[in-house]
């Protein structure tokens, strides 16, 4: 809540404010229904309990926040972002379609809307309550693998098969220490017994100590022939202001710290080269590179310096515009690796089609692009932030199987 003003958080609640009380014009329509006078009255008093406390919260919590733990503030944040959330869509839902019933007043007479109108409205708007409490308590850790073959005529013979598993955003500070969670997508990793097992940034969610516990879980980590990762926009601690730059450093220090303990090389604008009978595969890792406001701190002709002369080239670029903007049509690699935007986690599917807000913000957002025969896959986020669920957006395991063919499809 630190990047917004005063002014953004005052409006906000007053547009909460507003919504209560059109949704309460209508709920009194329903409750008018009810014979109980005591039941009426208390259903009234916590709906405007729950209004104004919720409220209340977003104005002290702004103007507490800098004296407010960083522990404590991600947690207070992530579950009013919850709770504004399930009340706030639900409500406009529930006015959008209960006024529209009562204007048209379609196919059924005066006396039965009465009744039906009110229970159609009131159905309305629970049924998305129900979708985003299943998304905050069910669908946020319900982690899905997605697999891809991806085919190329210039793959050198020995990597024919290398099976390589994408991670990306895990944001540990999210997980609040819930260790078995992470554990169970860790299970799922090994079972697929990756060649390389690649981390595509956002490590936590700013600060070191949300690493505090985890190296157990991350120990399990197996790939046959090595684990990599690169930073993303949270790993830098740009989040949050700092005693010092010394301080800031620190932290800086203690993340990068945590890959190099946890067996993963960390490419900080810099190459890989891997070998398998005098035959060679790149592995090419910028730090994080975006369009503003995100920093730029990725140097793309840096990392390749020494991957120059290798014909196959993977590159980890946390930030998916990056590819677009340096990558496509301006170098050879082949593959690049992202993640950054969670697909909003929030979106619907329609068979192969996906569709997500977040679309008009980023052109590549979620999945496999192909364009010149060179490759974008956008990893959907294992973890989460802000909103602490996930609707028709499962966290995500990428793994994709590199295949020698005469042409690329």
């Amino acid at each position: 809540m630190r990047s917004y003003s005063l002014f953004t958080i005052l409006s906000l609640c007053l547009a909460i404010f507003l919504v209560d009380f059109a949704a309460f014009y209508w709920l009194k329509s329903i409750t008018d229904l009810l014979d109980s006078n005591i039941l009426k009255y208390s259903i009234h008093i916590l709906f405007w309990f729950f209004t104004f406390g919720l409220i209340a919260a977003i104005i002290i919590l702004k103007l507490k926040l800098d004296s407010i733990t960083p522990k404590r503030k991600q947690l207070l944040i992530s579950s009013l972002y919850g709770l504004t959330i399930s009340s706030f869509i639900p409500k406009i839902i529930f006015i959008i379609v209960i006024s529209i019933l009562f204007v048209t007043n379609y196919a059924i007479t005066d006396k039965e809307s009465l009744l039906i109108i009110p229970l159609l409205g009131l159905f309305a708007g629970f049924l998305p309550f129900f979708v985003i409490a299943y998304g905050v308590f069910k669908a946020i850790y319900n982690f899905k693998i997605h697999e891809h073959i991806l085919s190329f005529s210039h793959l050198p013979e020995a990597f024919d098969g290398l099976k390589i598993v994408q991670i990306s955003d895990l944001h540990l500070g999210s997980f609040n220490h819930r260790f078995h969670i992470l554990d169970r997508a860790i299970v799922k990793i090994n079972q697929l017994q990756p060649d390389l097992i690649f981390f595509t940034g956002d490590l936590v969610n700013n600060y070191a100590w949300e690493l505090r516990g985890w190296k157990k879980s991350f120990r399990h980590l197996s790939a046959k022939k090595g684990m990599y990762a690169v930073l993303g926009n949270h790993d830098y601690g740009d989040y949050s202001v700092w005693e010092s730059a010394e301080a800031k450093q620190k932290n800086f220090e203690g993340i990068t710290n945590f890959f190099k303990d946890n067996n993963f090389k960390l490419l900080l604008n810099d190459s890989e080269i891997l070998e398998i009978d005098n035959q060679q595969l790149a592995i090419v890792g910028v730090e994080n590179w975006g369009n503003p406001p995100f920093k730029q701190y990725g140097d793309l002709q840096t990392a390749l310096f020494r991957a120059e002369n290798t014909p196959f080239k993977i590159l980890l670029s946390h930030d998916p515009s990056h590819w677009s903007e340096e990558v496509l049509h301006e170098t050879d690699i082949a593959l690049t690796l992202s993640g950054h935007t969670h697909g909003m986690q929030a979106g619907v599917s329609f068979g192969k089609k996906e569709w997500s807000p977040i679309k008009y913000k980023y052109k590549h957002w979620a999945g496999l692009y192909q364009e010149n025969g060179q490759y974008l896959y956008v990893n959907r986020g294992l973890g989460w932030m802000g909103f602490p669920g996930r609707l028709g957006m499962r966290p995500e395991i990428t793994c994709i199987t590199l295949q020698k063919s005469e042409k690329n499809y």
